[in-house]
């Protein structure tokens, strides 16, 4: 929610007249990644937390089998066409675009080519979203073409596919959007449309990749080394974002960057983690983490 620009409507809840003190609440806060600028964000919502993390945070679950197709831009809805046509009955499909107007379009051009489908947006109104959300929770659109609205805070049981027809620019929301299957133990499969336009991410995909032993195609080595020979590219994991650095790093231990440690070594290997220390590990699967500080009494928080 602070990652998405809700920072206002957040702060307007919590330091609301009925809202008790920082001190007089408990407060805990969740996420699958948490890059430095959201965890500088949050120490005004959270006093002496304890920031705990499980697995890597910002790595994808080993539960979620992904697979990146180089597709060109043009080809890229007889390619979705052939994976839907491939797709067993009784799954339901997220597939996600950059656009509003990609999400309508795409979602009327599945209809015409008998995909039952439907689209969920900023443009919607909130009845319209229920909706859209109903149909494709029940099956009834097992097909559901998305912005970035639908990226984070949903928990649709039932998600056996997600497809990046268009992928983000930043890598969080790429963990965001294929963490919307493989959830609470279950498997499911990811699909990303990857071509030279999204040459900013390739090395922190294929660092994303080799972290959840996720097989990474040649092609896709080959990219990253024409955009690092060119000078392209955010440097590895660690940049974006006034450097991501996400890791399992609470950034109250230090000022410094963290993250991947420049992204691939030479050998093809994944990046080594630069400085900076683990507080807590545990688990596979997918990566995450929190924070809450401790006073038990009171009500409030947020999730």
């Amino acid at each position: 929610m602070l990652d998405m620009g809700f920072e206002p409507q957040i702060r307007r809840i919590v330091q609301g007249e009925d809202m008790p003190g920082v001190m007089d609440r408990q407060t805990l806060m969740f996420s699958a990644t948490f890059p430095r600028d959201i965890q500088l964000l949050a120490k005004d919502f959270l006093k002496e937390y304890i920031f705990l993390s499980v697995g890597r945070v910002g790595s994808t679950s080993e539960n979620i089998t992904q697979k990146i197709e180089y597709v060109e831009d043009q080809d890229k809805r007889s390619v979705l066409l052939d994976i839907l046509h491939s797709e067993p009955q009784g799954g339901l499909t997220l597939v996600f675009v950059e656009t509003k107007r990609m999400a309508d379009m795409l979602s009327e051009y599945l209809m015409t080519n008998r995909f039952p489908a439907t689209s969920i947006h900023g443009d919607r109104t909130q009845r319209e979203r229920e909706l859209a959300l109903n149909t494709f929770r029940s099956g009834r659109t097992p097909i559901m073409v998305a912005t970035a609205v639908a990226a984070r805070g949903l928990d649709i049981p039932n998600v056996t596919h997600v497809v990046n027809y268009d992928l983000p620019s930043d890598i969080d929301d790429y963990v965001h959007r294929i963490g919307r299957t493989g959830r609470a133990g279950n498997v499911g499969t990811s699909t990303a449309f990857f071509n030279r336009g999204n040459k900013n991410i390739v090395r922190e995909l294929i660092g994303l990749l080799r972290e959840a032993n996720q097989e990474v195609p040649g092609w896709l080595d080959s990219v990253a080394a024409e955009s690092a020979f060119g000078g392209g590219g955010r440097g590895g994991r660690g940049g974006g974002r006034g450097g991501r650095g996400g890791g399992n790093r609470d950034y109250r231990a230090s000022g410094g960057g963290g993250g991947f440690g420049g992204g691939m070594r030479s050998g093809g290997g994944r990046g080594g983690y630069s400085n900076g220390p683990s507080y807590s590990g545990g688990g596979g699967g997918h990566g995450g983490g929190g924070w809450s500080n401790g006073n038990s009494g009171g009500g409030g928080g947020w999730w």
